[in-house]
């Protein structure tokens, strides 16, 4: 967590997180991302992950292969 404030939504509990925190989530763990208003976020991902996760492929899903 870079700015602001960003939780993570899981089935039975919600992280929350700060400036400075971070937390990680296994592969394959149920889990949704939110904030109430704006957050910088770092996220580190395996190359091959779609952004929107099950979700259809739209104007919001990342191309892939776009590398920083």
């Amino acid at each position: 967590m870079v700015k602001g404030a960003f939780r993570v939504e899981f089935r039975d509990h919600v992280a929350e997180l700060g400036p400075g925190d971070f937390i990680v989530v296994p592969r394959g763990v149920e889990h949704r991302t939110a904030s109430d208003e704006e957050a910088e976020v770092l996220i580190f991902e395996p190359a091959d992950v779609v952004n929107t996760g099950d979700a259809a492929v739209s104007e919001f899903t990342a191309p892939l292969g776009e590398k920083i």
